[in-house]
């Protein structure tokens, strides 16, 4: 019996990326969708913040908006990209807002517009402090009423399939060679334990980022790099991975792991302070609390390091209580639960991973180097967000991302590939037997992310860096033996992406040998325009 499902569409991931570009080609193709957990386990329900865009032409403009972000980069953005964005800002929107997000209005009926770090201006419009939530919900109510887009939850992508890759065999896993073309995916049913293979004229990956190498990280548990890892393992190629920004304000309690405290609090005066009272921020920047992430996130580390204190602390005491509790009810109602009353007391806050600036390189269209695959969103390097990203400037990359993409699907669906290009072969199990120790997995797992933190965090060396290089690649070897060994469960098929990640941060760190926005060495401190104004660009050969 065949099992092989197909669409002209394959969109895998279901943050706002994915969700807006399966609405977008479902006006004119079939599309499959497949997320790893429900429907709107993603990321995107996570952020807080808002998104940037130039609505107010009397305090802003594209040019500054184009600055502000260029600024932020580093040097590593590319301009036509930013512009591009930026000058689809509004429209991106009011997009949003047609399809039912509520964003927070005045008495006037106006969009209200808050200010994060690294913005000259007010221009985040926002749902309170649960924008991505809110997004989420709209856009996934849309899409489970339309009758072009089959969902299928509770499916992990595992491995893209490929030319290349049938022509060599299944097992090889290895990457096809130029002019390489994607014909699907081999996904896992989590509920079933059972493979799936998925075909398609066009794959566009949506799969979000991979907070989850890290120790301490905002991010859900989805965000696992799934995405990048199987564009890396087919031969697309990456870029940027040694800049993962840390957010500056995660809440530090002993009972919430990744509870983000949104730079709007900051946007809204919120002042950082050391264990002992002291506004340090003037120290370090002029926009003091308003700095880019990345020299937050440095900030708060070097004042960690100098005092031994657990945490800093973001103090809100000085503004009305009424305005926190209505402005962020959210953070201050979880607050509230966990003993800290924010009107009264300062927020005890560390930095935590946060945002993957690097990913799989794409054009303006979101086309990578292999035929007919696509990647929007946290899994792309797109070449907006540098060697930091701006703040609230993802969401707005998904959407605008999600436009482009589509219109590029209906040039590729115009050409169609011959239906007997599109025979893949079902999923080979092999000689596998199931998993006998469950632990081996876990160990690896809190291996990888304790390491990550202590040798490839906020500021790196290479003594660090060179020691989790050699432990990640003893790993690494460890978990390709028991992925052919076992049957496939949800986190081995983790473990082996989050392993490939991992390297490919590292040995990204170890490359620029310089420090530039997220990536601080402390072997070569100073920026180096002349060598390293340029993306640090990793593809995979057969023999690795």
């Amino acid at each position: 019996m065949d099992t092989v499902q197909k669409a002209d569409v394959l969109v895998i991931g279901s943050g706002i990326a994915g969700l807006s570009y399966a609405l977008h080609v479902a006006d004119f193709a079939s599309v499959i969708l497949v997320t790893k957990r429900g429907l709107g386990d993603a990321n995107t329900a996570w952020a807080q913040g808002g998104i940037a865009a130039v609505l107010d032409p009397e305090v802003d403009s594209f040019a500054t908006h184009v600055t502000d972000t260029l600024t932020a980069g580093a040097g590593l953005c590319r301009r036509d990209v930013v512009e591009m964005i930026v000058e689809h800002g509004p429209a991106a929107i009011s997009r949003l807002i047609e399809l039912g997000v509520d964003f927070d209005r005045g008495p006037d009926g106006d969009l209200l517009l808050a200010r994060e770090g690294g913005h000259s201006v007010r221009r985040v419009v926002h749902h309170a402090d649960s924008t991505g939530e809110a997004i989420e919900i709209a856009l996934v109510d849309r899409l489970r009423r339309h009758p072009n887009i089959r969902i299928l939850e509770h499916h992990l992508a595992v491995d893209l399939i490929t030319r290349g890759r049938i022509a060599k065999g299944q097992r090889q896993c290895h990457p096809g060679g130029k002019g390489d073309r994607v014909l699907g995916a081999y996904v896992l049913d989590t509920k079933a334990m059972r493979v799936v293979p998925l075909a398609a004229q066009v794959v566009c990956l949506a799969t979000g980022g991979s907070g989850k190498v890290y120790r301490y990280t905002t991010n859900p548990d989805v965000a696992t790099g799934d995405g990048l890892a199987m564009a890396w393992r087919a031969g697309a190629r990456v870029a940027n991975m040694e800049f993962f920004q840390f957010h500056p304000t995660c809440l530090f309690h002993p009972h919430v792991k990744n509870f983000l405290i949104s730079e709007a609090l900051r946007g809204e005066g919120g002042v950082l302070r050391n264990a002992a009272g002291e506004a340090f921020m003037p120290r370090y920047h002029p926009l003091r609390d308003l700095a880019p992430r990345d020299i937050v996130a440095r900030a708060i580390d070097s004042e960690l390091k100098q005092s031994g204190a657990d945490s800093v602390f973001l103090d809100m005491t000085h503004l009305p209580g009424e305005f926190l509790e209505e402005r962020f009810p959210t953070i201050f109602a979880t607050c509230m639960s966990l003993g800290i009353d924010i009107r009264a007391q300062p927020i005890p806050v560390v930095p935590a991973a946060h945002y993957q600036c690097g990913g799989v390189q794409v054009d303006q269209q979101g086309r990578t180097n292999i035929d007919r695959l696509l990647a929007i969103g946290e899994v792309s390097c797109t070449g907006l967000h540098g060697a930091n990203r701006l703040a609230s400037t993802s969401l707005l990359e998904g959407v605008v991302y999600a436009e482009t993409a589509a219109q590029q699907t209906r040039t590729l669906l115009a050409q169609p590939l011959d239906a007997t290009e599109l025979i893949v072969p079902e999923w080979d199990t092999g000689s596998a037997g199931d998993a006998d120790e469950i632990v081996v997995v876990k160990q690896s797992w809190d291996e990888i992310r304790r390491l990550m933190w202590n040798y490839v965090g906020i500021v790196r060396t290479n003594r660090r860096l060179l020691r989790a290089q050699r432990r990640l690649r003893l790993i690494e070897q460890e978990v390709r033996e028991d992925y052919w060994r076992f049957h496939l469960t949800p986190d081995l098929v983790e473990l082996r992406n989050i392993t490939a990640v991992a390297l490919l941060i590292v040995e990204s760190a170890l490359s620029r040998q310089e420090s530039r926005g997220l990536h601080w060495s402390a072997d070569y401190p100073e920026t180096d325009d002349e060598h390293w104004l340029h993306d640090t660009v990793r593809q995979r050969s057969p023999s690795e």
